[in-house]
């Protein structure tokens, strides 16, 4: 259930429907990040930490207008390429968005551990590192700003 934050902070969990990847190669990840840089540019939400995986997305932000108006620009705009890209209709993400809010800086820094370990967790990587963090390339999953 949606609890309105009022530190305005939110972990938002954006899955694939049914399980499936959302992201099939880089440039996919790449057009995702557009997609969201200009949300983050129209919406003025701060972007704390993201993390993409195959089949799902976090992220944690701030937001500046309604939380599901920045989301729905977000997915809309990568679903519309995606759908094109790989000649498919329809839905890519399951329901809407999750949601949970973050109303204290122990638990900001606890749901930024998670995000960061995601990829560790699911053996994407074998170890957390600056170079990983970095790295233009697929392991450029995950990042703080």
């Amino acid at each position: 259930m949606w609890q309105e934050s009022a530190t305005g902070i939110y972990h938002v969990m954006l899955k694939g429907l049914d399980g499936r990847n959302i992201f099939l190669d880089d440039s996919d990840r790449s057009i995702f990040m557009e997609k969201l840089n200009k949300a983050r540019e129209t919406g003025g939400f701060q972007l704390f930490a993201y993390c993409l995986m195959d089949n799902h997305v976090h992220l944690l932000l701030k937001e500046g207008e309604e939380l599901g108006t920045s989301i729905k620009r977000i997915k809309i705009g990568y679903v519309q390429l995606h759908n094109h890209k790989y000649g498919r209709n329809g839905h890519l993400f399951q329901n809407r968005f999750n949601s949970e809010s973050v109303e204290d800086e122990q638990y900001l820094m606890t749901v930024i551990r998670y995000i960061h370990r995601n990829p560790l967790k699911a053996g994407m990587v074998t170890r957390l590192n600056k170079y990983n963090l970095r790295k233009k390339t697929r392991m450029n999953v995950w990042r703080s700003h």
